[in-house]
């Protein structure tokens, strides 16, 4: 038998080690990385979720409940929970204006949005800067607000919360389909969502909106009829739906001065919810956002419309039994 010579076996020995080495480091690299699929079923591979940047209100909520609120190093402008969040952190604008120079300048690992973000080339930019960039359909369901959240919790290593934080969603959705099965058969009440900035910007959103879809959920007649997206509110338009309830964010009423001040736009007099100042205003993350409190903002809205008289306001803050 040949023996080798002592510096040619430890150079072998050498080498295998290195190899052996390598192949546990490699083992560990791959145990670390966590798959989940985005809006256009591509699998996304996440090595880091130690500096996230969030770009839409959701999003940021999802985080912080999921226990991660201390790994988020930036948000867009709409976001607006948990309360004081815009103050605490660093803004990267809002979400339909966005700038890769930005984000980047707050070295994110993870970076979480919803898909139609825009301008889409800074995704690409900062894909093409080594960032990993996830972004999410904007749920119109419960089914979907699910989805998303345990695929948020899978990205950022908190499955189990995300698991807790769906059951009780599932409980605030059974509670809602048990006063929904208590109706069955009775008239549905008709809601018309009113989007206000002053008396600048007084828009109709339809039924592709998810104010929109929260009205199917609670089972409300959406009083915009057809209207998709959103339209300029006309008197004509307004008289003519008759609604039985309008339905506002919180701010949106702040801005015009109330149910007062609600009721001098014209036309909103005019109709069974003017006659009747039936008015429902919600905190817009907590009725839009579809994230985990949006059971608990279902069951507000339809108290809102079916159990209460004059104007009904739900912030999201309220401790439920």
């Amino acid at each position: 038998m040949q023996i080798l010579p002592a510096n040619v076996f430890k150079a072998w020995i050498l080498s295998v080690s290195i190899f052996i080495l390598f192949g546990i480091i490699l083992c560990f690299a791959v145990a670390d990385t966590i798959e989940v699929t985005d809006a256009e079923d591509k699998t996304v591979v996440i090595t880091s979720s130690e500096r996230i940047v969030s770009l839409n209100g959701s999003t940021t909520e999802i985080l912080f409940a999921l226990g991660v609120g201390n790994n988020v190093v930036g948000c867009d402008a709409s976001s607006s929970y948990p309360k004081g969040i815009k103050e605490k952190l660093p803004s990267v604008g809002y979400q339909y204006g966005l700038n890769a120079e930005g984000i980047l300048s707050l070295n994110p690992t993870l970076v979480i949005g919803r898909e139609d973000v825009r301008p889409p080339q800074v995704v690409q930019q900062l894909r093409m800067a080594g960032v990993t960039v996830l972004l999410l359909k904007e749920p119109r369901t419960f089914e979907t607000a699910k989805q998303r959240l345990l695929t948020i919790g899978k990205a950022v290593g908190e499955e189990k919360k995300a698991e807790e934080l769906a059951k009780t969603l599932d409980a605030d959705i059974k509670k809602l389909k048990t006063k929904l099965a208590a109706r069955k058969g009775d008239p549905k009440q008709k809601a018309l969502f009113l989007y206000l900035r002053g008396t600048q910007t007084t828009l109709v959103l339809g039924t592709d909106t998810a104010p929109g879809a929260m009205f199917d959920i609670v089972g409300a007649e959406n009083a915009a009829g057809t209207i998709k997206g959103n339209k300029p509110m006309t008197a004509e338009a307004v008289i003519a739906a008759q609604p039985d309830v309008y339905v506002l964010f919180t701010t949106g009423l702040e801005s015009i001065g109330g149910v007062d001040g609600l009721l001098k736009l014209p036309g909103l007099a005019h109709t069974p919810a003017g006659q009747n100042r039936r008015v429902v205003t919600l905190d817009g993350q907590y009725l839009a956002g579809f994230g985990p409190r949006s059971g608990r903002a279902a069951l507000d809205l339809f108290r809102g419309i079916y159990e209460a008289d004059g104007l009904f306001v739900a912030t999201g803050d309220e401790k439920r039994p």
